[in-house]
């Protein structure tokens, strides 16, 4: 089996400690920064396989590395950022800068190595997929190069993001139920709390609100559709 290299930007020595003496012993390659620029310049390589990423660094933060990571060098490698706080706003912040994932210190080691599972697992099945366009509406959707537009002008949506609105393409204009679609993007570890309905808000500011007329639909209690028309409930 091919080594999985993982960048942790870490200031904090005995997390780093920790991190290493965790998951080494398991198999991954490590390397780190203690700062934001070493990160960004690191992480920028493309010599890792996934980036797990401090909010709070010194140089630079976490959020500024992680969007100047997606936009500036435009490096898709998966991320989990690690926060202290856990309120929405702060969760939406992360993910709208490129995050695909999010843990709250104190974070057990056994669920960040789970969740690095997990991120691993969607970026094999994503390479694996066949690339071509999806167009839903006014909205299209480059498979092959992860990009989105909407009446010809590009949105930046995460990449997380960018797979939902790839499920919900494929099976435009039906609705996706909320348990199949959690289960497609992150299979048996699926993230507590509300990871879903964060992502969908953060993926409509970006597709909808700039727009003034919503494609992304929530169907209450049910899922999630993609479409011009509305639908009752949406």
């Amino acid at each position: 089996m091919v080594p999985v290299s993982v960048l942790l930007v870490e200031d904090n020595e005995d997390i780093l400690a920790n991190l290493y003496a965790y998951l080494e012993p398991l198999g991954y390659e490590l390397d780190c920064a203690r700062n934001g620029r070493t990160g960004l310049e690191m992480a920028a390589s493309g010599q890792f396989d996934l980036v797990v990423l401090d909010i709070m660094l010194p140089g630079l933060d976490g959020i500024s590395l992680c969007r100047a990571l997606r936009e500036e060098h435009g490096v898709q490698v998966p991320v989990i950022m690690l926060t202290a706080r856990d309120t929405v706003a702060d969760r939406v912040l992360g993910l709208d800068a490129g995050a695909d994932d999010y843990l709250v210190k104190p974070f057990a080691l056994r669920e960040l190595e789970a969740r690095i599972r997990a991120l691993l697992r969607r970026g094999r099945t994503q390479e694996s997929a066949q690339g071509g366009e999806l167009r839903v509406d006014d909205v299209c959707i480059d498979v092959a190069v992860h990009r989105v537009t909407r009446q010809g002008r590009e949105v930046k949506v995460s990449p997380t993001g960018f797979r939902i609105l790839c499920e919900l393409a494929r099976r435009a204009p039906a609705l996706v139920r909320r348990e199949e679609l959690e289960r497609r993007l992150w299979g048996d570890d699926l993230p507590g709390g509300s990871a879903l309905r964060t992502h969908i808000h953060e993926l409509r500011q970006h597709l909808d609100k700039p727009f003034g007329s919503p494609v992304l639909h929530t169907i209450s209690h049910v899922g999630y559709r993609l479409g011009r028309e509305e639908e009752p409930g949406a």
